[in-house]
């Protein structure tokens, strides 16, 4: 049994340390989305360099979170979160020190392995360590810290890359990182008493598995779903084939890899192996159905935060400072909904319920406000609102899907679930990106039928071209057509939002408990 004293359990300070870390995380992929321009100017990189130093964080940090959420039950999960912390500072060092891209490039996969430690970790304490109304308060802070960081990210960026350059987006996280450090001292630590030793065929299977799934569905827009939209380049090296696009191969490895994973992972536990995949979490219905909702949810969740500061920059000309303002607004919803979690005396998937039909509701109304007309404030009550449903179901469906879990495969579960939110993100961002840019396609042929090679290039661009375009009745055209894809994106949001109300109908009643040792 996980051994924990009662006085550690009525502390929060354990939850503030984890929060603290947690923020780090999400505020630092943040601030370097808003950074990219200034890199590219200082590095001298192309648009198909700089993306590598966004998409290799989100394949490295995806295909170590199962790994080395087990490996956190195994080792230690206070030690893996000191280490994750440790390896994402060392290379915050490296990236703010960087003279090229190829060193930040490396400096950012290092950043991902860190952040694969720290985040499952953060959850896996909360996991094993609260109980009763204490574990859905925790869950609640969690929640906020999630929605209300990712939303303040922007506004943080854009302040810190404009006053102070683009390196102390990375230099910012050392004060940070090192408190939480020593804060550590004050998380107990925690184990799995009963595990074995290590699982090197479901580790490579399980990162090849996961690292070709995300790059499928990250990278689908800019290599082509199946025809190469121009020469494809993967780390410098140009891809081989003419005719088709590395995006399909991608797939394919996944699917293989995948579905070898279960199959080695079954006769690893069957002969009494260890295994990195224990597959009987599966038969948890709180955790087999949570992470179908959490998957539908995250998805749907990605709609907002990837198309409005695209318009309001592109189409409306604000600043990234100003949108940053803006889309803030978001945060006070979550950090509102936190303070609401533990007075409201509902079930946790009531919670989720409710939070979810608050974010189609705010997703809707965001797209009924949309306009080129629209004020600088006419988008925050709606977003406030929708932020206070991030917040409710953001946080309560962790805390639903990882009830069932016993504490000693916390480390484990709580991967599995940071994994399924990070391929839910990239499925939101392909299937939501897919849905802008056809939108836009659509609105500029109807708006501006007579210059296609304008509808191309600001489809394209994702509405990035329109500041450049000269000619006024142009220039309104395509701030129109950008709203009314942006008004699509909304609505497609809100409908998958209530699909996950559906989904999170078959989540047991867990009345904020959890499972303990059998």
């Amino acid at each position: 049994m996980v051994s924990l004293n009662e006085r550690t359990q009525q502390s929060w300070l354990p939850l503030i340390v984890l929060g603290v870390g947690m923020s780090m995380i999400i505020i630092d992929a943040t601030i370097v989305n808003v950074a990219v321009p200034a890199i590219m100017a200082d590095l001298r990189l192309s648009a198909t360099d700089v993306e590598w130093v966004n998409s290799i964080y989100s394949l490295s940090f995806a295909a170590l979170l199962i790994p080395l959420g087990r490996t956190g039950d195994v080792h230690g999960r206070r030690r893996m979160f000191a280490t994750g912390l440790v390896v994402f500072l060392a290379a915050s060092i490296l990236a703010a020190s960087a003279g090229s891209g190829a060193l930040l490039v490396a400096a950012r996969v290092a950043q991902g392995v860190g952040a694969s430690m720290v985040v499952p970790m953060t959850l896996a304490v909360i996991n094993s360590l609260y109980t009763g109304s204490r574990r859905t308060i925790a869950f609640a802070v969690w929640g906020s810290v999630i929605g209300g960081m990712a939303a303040l990210g922007p506004l943080l960026g854009g302040w810190v890359v404009t006053d102070f350059g683009w390196r102390w987006a990375f230099w910012v996280n050392l004060p940070i990182g090192l408190l939480v450090l020593l804060g550590t001292l004050k998380v107990p630590e925690s184990k799995d008493p009963a595990a074995g030793g290590s699982d090197v065929p479901g580790v490579l299977l399980s990162v090849v598995g996961t690292t070709a799934l995300v790059f499928g569905l990250i990278e689908g827009q800019t290599y082509g779903w199946f025809t190469p939209t121009g020469e494809a380049r993967l780390l410098g090296v140009a891809w081989p084939l003419d005719g088709v696009s590395p995006i399909p191969f991608a797939f394919a490895l996944a699917v293989a890899a995948l579905v070898a994973l279960v199959l080695v992972e079954r006769a690893r536990s069957r002969a009494g192996r260890p295994v990195i995949l224990d597959l009987s979490l599966f038969s948890i219905p709180s955790f087999r159905y949570g992470g179908a909702a959490a998957m539908i949810v995250t998805v749907g969740e990605f709609g907002l935060i990837l198309v409005l500061p695209l318009f309001l920059q592109s189409a409306m000309g604000y600043t990234a400072f100003e949108a940053g303002l803006v889309i803030a607004s978001l945060a006070g919803g979550t950090f509102l909904a936190g303070g609401l979690v533990p007075r409201l005396g509902l079930a946790p998937r009531v919670i989720v319920r409710i939070g979810l039909a608050l974010e189609a509701a705010g997703a809707v109304a965001v797209g009924l406000a949309v306009s080129p007309s629209m004020g600088p404030w006419t988008l925050v009550p709606w977003l406030v609102l929708y932020g206070v449903g991030v917040g409710f179901a953001s946080a309560q469906l962790p805390n639903v899907m990882l009830a069932g879990v016993p504490p000693r495969q916390s480390g484990l579960a709580s991967g599995l679930q940071s994994a399924v939110r990070q391929l839910g993100a990239a499925v939101g961002i392909a299937v939501l990106g897919a849905v802008l840019v056809t939108g836009l396609d659509t609105a500029m042929a109807d708006r501006l039928p007579g210059d296609p090679a304008l509808g191309r290039a600001v489809r394209e661009s994702a509405g990035a071209a329109i500041p450049g375009i000269r000619d006024p009745a142009a220039h309104a055209a395509a701030v129109a057509a950008s709203a009314d894809a942006t008004r699509r994106v909304t609505v497609v949001t809100g409908l998958v939002l209530l699909a996950g109300v559906g989904a999170t109908l078959l989540l047991p009643d867990t009345g904020g408990r959890r499972r303990e040792e059998e």
